[in-house]
C-alpha cells in the first residue's frame, strides 16, 4: 500500500519530559487512531484506517509465521544513552527497528554548544544516512517532522544542527517541528535561555513551520481545564500528542475539504520567517464537564480561540491573527463551520489583519479521535507569539551582558559573535511581527481585547 503524502520524522527524546517522551506518546495515540497494537498489528475493520497508513508506517510483509504489520517511519535520537533505554524498554520498544535508536554516551549536558558542535556533530552523518534511508522508503516523500525541546542540549543543539544539514541536502521538502519551548515559570536548568535563544535563530532560518509549546501552558491546561490536581508528564505529553494526531489527520485520514502538510504552510505563512504557529486544542475539559458540556459547533470554534486552550502561555489578545488553520474530526457540517468562523471573525474582526483575506483555512475529517466524537485543531500565526520570543530574550540578555555560563559554551568551541547574531536575529524577528501587527490596521490604540480568550479578572495572562 502507497502513501501519497508520506513524511519521515525523528525525534530528539529529552529528559525534561520524563522517561516517557513526547515521541511515544504521539506514537500510542496514531497506533490507536489506526487500530495497531504494541507491535503493529492491524487489529480493527474499518478501511479508512488503512487509506493512507502508510503516511507515517512502513508495512512489513507476514513471515515466518508472524502477521503483517506496520512499523513507524521514525528515528530517535538522545545524546544520553540511558533515556534512549529507557524508551526501548517501555511498552512500544519493540514497535521500532533496532537501527533507529541512536544515541551517544556521555550526553550534552544542556549545553547548546555539545549537541551542535561537539558530541552532536559527531553523530550527525550518520544520522543523516539514516535519515535517507527511511525517506528512500517513501514514494513521494513531503517532508520531515521534528519533535525536540529548545531548553536541554540535545533537541536544541542537535536537533537544529540536523535541520540545517537537511535544509542543505532536501532544500524542496518541508521542514516542520513541534518545538517545545522554555516556560516562563518552571525551568530545568539555568541556561535554558541561551538554549533557546540559539535555537530560534536556527529555526528562523532552516525551519518551514515551526508549532511552539511550552510546559507552563501544558500545566495549567491539565490544573484548570483537565482538573488534575498534580499533572504528571505522561498527562502533558497526552495533550501534545492530541495537538499533533490533530494536525496530521488530512495527511492519515481522506476527508471534506482535505489538505496537506504544504498545503497548511501555503494558508499559514504569509512570510518566510514569520513561521512561529500557536496550536490550541478542544474540547479540553475533564471527564466529569465533558458530560454537562454542548458540542455545538458554535461552541468548539469559540474554544479554539480561547488563550485557555492555547498550549503556549501567552494572551492572543495582545497581538493580531495573521493567519489560522482550523481542523476539525467527527461528523460536523461544513457549512456549520463556515458560518461559526465567519460570526468568530465578525465579532472579534479587531483580531485579525485586514489585509490578508479570508485569513481562516478549514480542514474537515469525519474520522474522531479515539475517545471524542468531534474535536478540533486550531494552529494559528499571530503577532501575539512576540510575548513568548520577548519573555525568553529577557532572561537571555540578563546574563549575556554579564556573560554568566558563557565558558561552557566556548569550551565547545563556539564564541561570543555566534550568540550576538542570534540574539540580533531573534530581536529582528521580534520587529517585524511587530511592523506586521501595526501595518495591518492601526496601532494597539485601534482595538481592545475582546470576546476571545475572555476570562474573569482583568490581567492580561495568568500564567
Amino acid at each position: 500500500m502507497k502513501s501519497l503524502r508520506p513524511a519521515a520524522n525523528y525525534h530528539t527524546n529529552t529528559p525534561s519530559f520524563g522517561s516517557k517522551s513526547i515521541g511515544d506518546a504521539f506514537w500510542s495515540m496514531l497506533l490507536a487512531e489506526h487500530g495497531l497494537d504494541a507491535n503493529g498489528v492491524y487489529t480493527a475493520k474499518d478501511p479508512q484506517q488503512l487509506d493512507r497508513i502508510t503516511t507515517y508506517f512502513e508495512e512489513i510483509e507476514p513471515q515466518a509465521g508472524r502477521p503483517a504489520r506496520y512499523v513507524p517511519r521514525s528515528v530517535q535520537i538522545d545524546l544520553e544513552g540511558g533515556v534512549i533505554g529507557k524508551l526501548r524498554g517501555g511498552t512500544l520498544g519493540g514497535l521500532f527497528p533496532p537501527d533507529s535508536w541512536v544515541h551517544a554516551e556521555s550526553g550534552a549536558a544542556n549545553n547548546w554548544g555539545k549537541g551542535h558542535y561537539t558530541e552532536g556533530a559527531e553523530l550527525a552523518e550518520g544520522l543523516l544516512d539514516l535519515i535517507r534511508k527511511q525517506s528512500e522508503k517513501c514514494d513521494a516523500l513531503q517532508g520531515f517532522q521534528l519533535i525536540h525541546s529548545l531548553g536541554g542540549g540535545t533537541g536544541s543543539g542537535l536537533g537544529t544542527l540536523l535541520l540545517s544539514k537537511l535544509r542543505e541536502e532536501e532544500p524542496d521538502r518541508m521542514l516542520a517541528t513541534f518545538s517545545i519551548m522554555p516556560s516562563p515559570v518552571v525551568s530545568e536548568t539555568v541556561v535554558e535561555p541561551y538554549n533557546a535563544i540559539l535555537s530560534i535563530h536556527q529555526l528562523t532560518e532552516n525551519s518551514d513551520l515551526t508549532v511552539c509549546m511550552d510546559n507552563e501552558a501544558l500545566h495549567n491546561i491539565n490544573v484548570k481545564n483537565l482538573k488534575k490536581a498534580h499533572p504528571e508528564f505522561s498527562d502533558l505529553n497526552r495533550v501534545v500528542a492530541q495537538v499533533m494526531c490533530g494536525v496530521s489527520t488530512s495527511l492519515r485520514f481522506p476527508g471534506q475539504l482535505n489538505g496537506d502538510l504544504r498545503k497548511l504552510g501555503m494558508n499559514l505563512i504569509p512570510f518566510p520567517r514569520l513561521h512561529y504557529l500557536l496550536p490550541s486544542y478542544a474540547p479540553l475539559v475533564s471527564a466529569e464537564t465533558s458530560a454537562y458540556q454542548s458540542l455545538a459547533v458554535p461552541e468548539l470554534v469559540a474554544a479554539l480561540f480561547d488563550r485557555h486552550n492555547l498550549l503556549v502561555a501567552c494572551d492572543p489578545r495582545m497581538g493580531r491573527y495573521l493567519t489560522a488553520a482550523t481542523i476539525f474530526r467527527g461528523n460536523i457540517s461544513s457549512q456549520e463551520i463556515e458560518i461559526a468562523v465567519q460570526q468568530l471573525q465578525t465579532r472579534n474582526s479587531s483580531l485579525f489583519v485586514d489585509w490578508i483575506p479570508d485569513n481562516v483555512s478549514i480542514t474537515l475529517c469525519p474520522v474522531p479521535p479515539v475517545d471524542r466524537k468531534q474535536a478540533g485543531v486550531t494552529l494559528s500565526n499571530t503577532t501575539a507569539i512576540q510575548e513568548l520570543f520577548r519573555r525568553v530574550w529577557n532572561l537571555y540578555s540578563a546574563m549575556f551582558k554579564r556573560k554568566a555560563f558563557l565558558h561552557w559554551y566556548t569550551q565547545e568551541g563556539m564564541d561570543e559573535m555566534e550568540f550576538q547574531e542570534a540574539e540580533s536575529n531573534v530581536m529582528d524577528l521580534i520587529a517585524e511581527y511587530q511592523q506586521y501587527e501595526e501595518g495591518g490596521g492601526g496601532g494597539d490604540e485601534s482595538y481592545a481585547p475582546s470576546s476571545i480568550g475572555q476570562y474573569e479578572d482583568e490581567t492580561p495572562s495568568e500564567y
